[in-house]
C-alpha cells in the first residue's frame, strides 16, 4: 500500500507540472522575453551614400523611434515592446552591428536607443550586398533572448545588390523563416546617376527584395521626406492593426507577379561598368 502511495503521489505530481507547463508561457520556460515585434534595421553605407544622406538617413530613425505616433503605436500592443537592432552593411561580407538587440517599451528607451544611433561613428565601404545585409540579418534573430510572432528585417538603401549571391534568393530564403522584409529605397534622392544606380529602384525593391507577411516598402523621392517616411514605417510596422491606421498612397506593397524589372540590373550594370 505505501508505494501504491506513492505513486499515486507521484502521478498527481507529474500530473500537475505537465497541466504547469501548458498555462506556463514558452517565453518563460526557455528564458526569451515575449516583445510584440524583433525588427532589424539594415542601413546601407555604401560609397553612394555621401555623408550627408548618411546624417539624413540616421536622423529620420532618430526622430521616427522617439516620435508620439511611433511611442503610442507600441503601447498598443499586448507587450508594450519591440526589441530592435541596427546593422550597417556594404558587400557581401562587410556588415557590422552597430547597436545590437535592445529593448524599447516608452519614452526613456526609446530616447536612450536614439541617443546612442546619434553619437555612433560614421562609415562608408564598398559595393552593394541587399542579399548579405539580408542574409546577416536573418542570422540576428536566432537566439537573440527574444520571441515574437513578428520577425521585420527593415532595409534601407539607395542602390540595386551588385555583390554577394542575388537578392532574390536570399529574400525568398528568409520568407521560408517566417520574416518579412519591408523597404525604405532611396529613389533619385540626387541630381545625378552613378553607373551603378537605376531610376527605377523602387520597382526594384517591390519586386525583387520586400516580401513575406503584410509586407511592404515607402520610396523617399526627396530629402525632405525622410523623417516622415520612416515614422510612417516604423509605425506600420510595429502597429497591433496597422490597416486601420491612416497610411499615405505612397505605401507599396510587395508584388507577388513576376518582376517588372531584372532582379539582376544591379549585378549587369557592375559587369558592364567595368567591362566584364
Amino acid at each position: 500500500m505505501r508505494c501504491s502511495r506513492h505513486a499515486t503521489r507521484g502521478s498527481v505530481a507529474l500530473a500537475f507540472i505537465a497541466a504547469l507547463m501548458l498555462i506556463w508561457p514558452a517565453a518563460a520556460r526557455d528564458g526569451a522575453t515575449p516583445v510584440d515585434a524583433e525588427l532589424v534595421l539594415a542601413v546601407d553605407i555604401s560609397y553612394s551614400m555621401d555623408r550627408e544622406e548618411q546624417e539624413l538617413q540616421r536622423d529620420g530613425y532618430v526622430q521616427a523611434l522617439t516620435s508620439p505616433q511611433f511611442l503610442n503605436a507600441l503601447q498598443s500592443n499586448e507587450h508594450g515592446r519591440i526589441a530592435i537592432a541596427y546593422l550597417q552593411w556594404a558587400s557581401y561580407f562587410d556588415q557590422d552591428v552597430l547597436i545590437d538587440w535592445a529593448i524599447i517599451d516608452g519614452p526613456a528607451s526609446a530616447e536612450a536607443f536614439a541617443q546612442r544611433l546619434k553619437s555612433a561613428p560614421y562609415r562608408r565601404a564598398q559595393r552593394t550586398s541587399i542579399s548579405g545585409a539580408i542574409d546577416r540579418a536573418v542570422k540576428l534573430f536566432d537566439g537573440n533572448g527574444f520571441r515574437s510572432d513578428r520577425l521585420v528585417i527593415d532595409v534601407s538603401g539607395d542602390g540595386p545588390n551588385n555583390n554577394g549571391r542575388i537578392v532574390t534568393q536570399a529574400r525568398d530564403e528568409a520568407i521560408a523563416k517566417g520574416i518579412t522584409i519591408n523597404g525604405l529605397p532611396l529613389v533619385a534622392i540626387r541630381q545625378w546617376l552613378s553607373p551603378a544606380d537605376i531610376k527605377e529602384l523602387d520597382i526594384y525593391y517591390e519586386d525583387c527584395v520586400i516580401g513575406g507577411p503584410d509586407a511592404f516598402m515607402i520610396p523617399i523621392r526627396d530629402r525632405q521626406s525622410f523623417v516622415d517616411a520612416t515614422r510612417t514605417k516604423l509605425v506600420r510596422e510595429i502597429a497591433q492593426a496597422p490597416d486601420q491606421i491612416l497610411m499615405p498612397d505612397v505605401i507599396q506593397r510587395a508584388d507577388a507577379r513576376e518582376p517588372r524589372i531584372s532582379c539582376t540590373i544591379g549585378e549587369a550594370l557592375w559587369r558592364n561598368r567595368w567591362g566584364n
